[in-house]
């Protein structure tokens, strides 16, 4: 049961930075910061903005909903190697957050409010794959 609820709690937060993520990618910049003179514009219009030549909100897009598929399955069927992979997809998505974060505060000195909310839901989602044990 309680491993069951770990990974609804995952699920939820990975559900969060999906529809950030999706706002991100298919609103419009100006309409979803609130105008051109927000931090959240400075940062969605940097050079950061992309990788590869591909708006980064795209891949927290595919990101988060395979991650968030793999803790539905893992709801239903849970396993070993399914474990396995939403724990390197966190880590992984993690890492990325902690460069995104760094990036926003001392390069940018600018904020993006969705960027946060993806940025502080993979953090903690981090938090609860270290320190919720499983029996």
């Amino acid at each position: 049961m309680a491993i069951k609820t770990k990974y609804k709690i995952l699920l939820i937060l990975f559900g969060i930075c999906f529809l950030a993520s999706l706002i991100l990618s298919f609103v419009s910049i100006e309409q979803a910061c609130g105008g051109t003179q927000t931090g959240c514009y400075a940062v969605q219009t940097s050079q950061y903005e992309t990788t590869f030549g591909i708006k980064n909100a795209y891949f927290g897009l595919g990101a988060y909903f395979l991650i968030g598929l793999l803790a539905a399955l893992q709801i239903k069927h849970p396993n070993k190697e399914r474990k396995n992979l939403i724990i390197a997809g966190v880590v992984f998505a993690s890492l990325i957050a902690v460069y995104l974060l760094y990036i926003q505060f001392f390069i940018l000195h600018a904020v993006c409010k969705y960027c946060m909310v993806i940025d502080s839901a993979t953090l903690v989602s981090l938090g609860i794959m270290i320190f919720w044990k499983e029996k």
